[in-house]
C-alpha cells in the first residue's frame, strides 16, 4: 500500500495530519525540492504540494509529471486558490482523452 504526503507551508499543511497524512513542512525552494525528491523515492504514491510550494520550484515539478508513481498533486494552501491545480489537472486529463472535458462537449 502506498503512503500519502502533503507538502507546503505549515500553516496550510497542519489540518491533513489529524486524517492520517504525513505532513512535510518546508519553508523555501531547495527545501521543498529536497522534500519531494525524497517522498518520491520513499514509496510514497500521492504527493499533495500547495500551488504556492509548486509555483516556487517551477519547472522542477516537470520530472515528476513524467513519471507514473508518485502522483504530485497541486492544492490550494490558506493564502487561497490560484487556479494552477485545477489547470493542471485538466491538461493531464486533456492528454489522457484527447479533448477539452469542460468545453465543447455533447450537446454544446
Amino acid at each position: 500500500m502506498y503512503k500519502i504526503a502533503v507538502v507546503g507551508d505549515y500553516d496550510s499543511i497542519y489540518g491533513f495530519a489529524a486524517v492520517g497524512l504525513d505532513i512535510c513542512p518546508v519553508k523555501d525552494r531547495e527545501e521543498t525540492r529536497a522534500r519531494l525528491k525524497q517522498l518520491a523515492e520513499g514509496g510514497y504514491g500521492i504527493i499533495y504540494i500547495t500551488e504556492k510550494a509548486a509555483a516556487e520550484l517551477g519547472s522542477g515539478l516537470d520530472e515528476y509529471r513524467e513519471m507514473k508513481l508518485p502522483a504530485v498533486i497541486q492544492i490550494p494552501g490558506v493564502s487561497g486558490n490560484t487556479g494552477a491545480g485545477v489547470s493542471g489537472v485538466k491538461k493531464t486529463v486533456e492528454q489522457a482523452v484527447g479533448s477539452d472535458i469542460l468545453f465543447g462537449g455533447v450537446g454544446e
